[in-house]
């Protein structure tokens, strides 16, 4: 039997942060969650569209445990507050969804000096775990889920201008932060492995989905594509399957990365997905480790 968000196990008392909640995968993932029970965290930048997205849900879900904790992940002070709130009013966390980004903006430079794809998708994921890697050490069969893309292929890390500050390629950034963020799941695994801790670390990508993250690509662009788009696309709600499939269902490893099996990944039922060769380089991510934790200000605590 395939993975449905309707037969997914129950997750009553877990709980659960799903970061970008409030839109497009994320919402379809705190949805799926708090319909079946869990304690819900968005962790979103804008209250307003976290409140309507917990009206929303509510309404679909009237009995859902949801808690509203805002964080702007362009902004490494306010993922340290939001570690330092949520700490303060949870004393677990069973599962941290990696979900918010963005995807193609104009350049653009985080108040840290990220380039805003960087910023937004890897770094401050990467920060955010780290300050949350205690929690989920004292939670069992605890998880990380950090969502890449089809995209982490043609990716590679620019590590001679990894803020795009000499020359800026929206997409190449783009396919670089999705790497990295597939490169730090199976970094985190190796060290959670080598420090015999209890969490896991796994990746998801939703294959091709039309959520807000799209809203930077030209109107013209969308207009000629639209016709092939929904030919190789599938609904948010499905698109969110392979996370929800990583976060919750039984027999998931630590380094598994879920995503769409049909035609290159693009739609389908959820399952395992490939993992490009560069992805699982061991060189390349310590020294994307090293810089990620230099760059961030945070020593991991294995």
């Amino acid at each position: 039997m395939s993975f449905t968000a309707d037969n997914m196990p129950n997750q009553a008392g877990k709980t659960f942060i799903v970061t970008g909640a409030n839109a497009g995968l994320g919402y379809e993932t705190a949805l799926g969650l708090a319909k079946k029970d869990a304690t819900v965290v968005l962790a979103c930048r804008s209250e307003a569209k976290a409140e309507a997205a917990k009206n929303k849900i509510l309404k679909k879900a009237p009995k859902a445990d949801l808690h509203i904790e805002l964080v702007d992940l362009t902004d490494l002070d306010s993922v340290k507050r939001f570690s330092d709130n949520f700490q303060s009013r949870f004393d677990k966390l069973d599962v941290l969804i990696n979900n918010a980004g963005v995807m193609v903006p104009p350049y653009t430079q985080t108040s840290d000096g990220f380039e805003l794809q960087m910023g937004a998708n890897y770094f401050g994921h990467f920060l955010l775990t780290g300050l949350l890697l205690d929690a989920l050490k004292q939670t069992k069969d605890s998880r990380v889920v950090t969502l890449s893309s089809l995209a982490h292929v043609q990716g590679s890390i620019n590590f001679d201008d990894l803020h795009w500050e000499a020359s800026y390629s929206k997409l190449k950034a783009y396919q670089q932060s999705k790497l990295a963020c597939l490169i730090f799941t199976l970094e985190l695994q190796r060290r959670l492995e080598a420090a015999k801790a209890g969490p896991i670390s796994v990746a998801a990508h939703p294959g091709v989905s039309p959520t807000e993250l799209v809203r930077h690509i030209p109107n013209l662009m969308v207009y000629v594509l639209t016709p092939l788009f929904l030919l190789v696309s599938h609904k948010p709600a499905k698109g969110a399957l392979p996370t929800l499939m990583a976060a919750v269902q039984q027999g998931v490893q630590g380094g598994d990365y879920y995503g769409p099996t049909g035609y290159n990944e693009m739609k389908g039922k959820p399952g395992t997905a490939k993992i490009a060769s560069h992805a699982k380089d061991e060189e390349i991510a310590k020294k994307l480790w090293a810089l990620s934790e230099d760059l961030t200000g945070i020593k991991y605590s294995f």
